[in-house]
């Protein structure tokens, strides 16, 4: 059975994956993750039986242990999700991001480098190191800009975005100096189950259900393509399996909708599902100042994975929200386990001034 090793698998999208990867026995697993507040081990529980996966904590940061990890188990893929992943989170505390995203990537291709080295040819051959990186390293588009290609120049704009193009600097280096054999995924805005309540989408269904407001930055004229994470993740195993090494590829969800409007839509998927006597979830939105730096616009042209791979998103934004909300309502202690993780004091810290 081939064998990959997982870096950040008990967080939004390496959860997600793990699921799909095992569900269609595209391999055995081992996960590394450090179990930081976005991370949940709840949900991987479904795993708990299951011989094809292990679980190991971890950091990446940690060159010694991710190299004893893959001398144990030989596995002929790593695919990196590992990251701190939230804008506003970057904008109070950026050590952090530097620290995880470009080190903490710097200290894991140096043991997957020396893990290399000591493959057969053969092995060296099969051997695919995939890296997970952001739409958000591009910039920011204004409203009639083309969308964002595999060309397009790097111009990060926060903290996050920057640390993640240093990052993705790096797995491009460690391709052209040292031979590793590496793949990068750059994304848009993923939503769907199990992602943790602080960006958009999770943190409106979780403050509607509890009729707490709706906090919407500006005037919610912000605009993302979202893409649903299951989508994702077929994308990720077609790179992974048929990418060219030292390629690059966009995917996104293909919409391009405002904040705004997906707060609206949430709201009314919410009125049918979950209704109220008397009530409209849209009564909940609250404008909240800009944060700082705000991008306007992303948008991804994923041209290049459907011509050569054959992808596309499956879920429109409408079906997959209506699937994401579902999830939640159908996994509320998955929710309510956030609250324990300073959930509410992260809230009130980053928007209860901005009211």
């Amino acid at each position: 059975m081939t064998k990959i090793l997982v870096t950040g698998g008990s967080g939004f999208i390496g959860s997600n994956f793990i699921l799909y990867a095992r569900s269609h026995q595209l391999a055995e697993i081992i996960n590394l993750d450090k179990l930081t507040y976005a991370s949940n081990p709840k949900s991987l529980v479904q795993l708990q039986n299951d011989n094809g996966y292990l679980f190991q904590r971890g950091d990446i940061g940690d060159s010694n242990l991710v190299l004893s990890l893959l001398r144990q188990h030989q596995p002929q893929f790593v695919i990196n999700f590992a990251a701190e992943s939230h804008v506003d989170r970057s904008i109070f505390s950026p050590q952090e991001f530097i620290q995880t995203n470009v080190v903490g990537t710097l200290q894991l291709l140096e043991a997957v480098r020396a893990f290399h080295q000591e493959l057969s040819p053969a092995e060296q051959e099969q051997f695919r190191f995939l890296h997970i990186s952001t739409d958000e390293v591009y910039g920011s588009l204004n409203k009639d800009d083309p969308a964002f290609t595999e060309e397009t120049p790097y111009a990060p704009n926060s903290p996050y975005a920057a640390s993640k193009a240093s990052s993705d600097h790096l797995v491009r280096a460690y391709h052209h100096t040292y031979g590793l054999p590496t793949l990068t995924i750059n994304c848009s805005n993923n939503y769907g189950p199990r992602q943790f309540p602080e960006k958009l989408i999770p943190l409106t269904i979780f403050n509607a259900i509890h009729h707490k407001p709706l906090p919407i930055y500006g005037r919610g004229d912000n605009i993302r393509d979202w893409l649903y994470v299951e989508d994702h993740c077929s994308a990720i195993s077609l790179v992974l399996f048929k990418g060219k090494v030292g390629n690059t590829y966009n995917i996104g969800g293909g919409n391009q909708p405002t904040n705004l409007e997906i707060v609206t839509k949430i709201c009314a998927i919410l009125d049918e599902l979950l209704p109220k006597p008397n009530f409209h979830y849209e009564s909940l939105i609250t404008f909240v100042k800009d944060r700082s730096g705000h991008d306007f616009r992303y948008c991804v042209d994923f041209s290049k994975i459907k011509r050569e791979l054959g992808w596309q998103p499956q879920e429109t934004i409408d079906s997959g929200l209506r699937k994401t909300i579902l999830w939640y309502l159908n996994n509320l202690d998955w929710l309510e386990q956030c609250k324990s993780q300073n959930y509410d004091d992260w809230v009130a810290k980053n928007y209860g001034g901005k009211a």
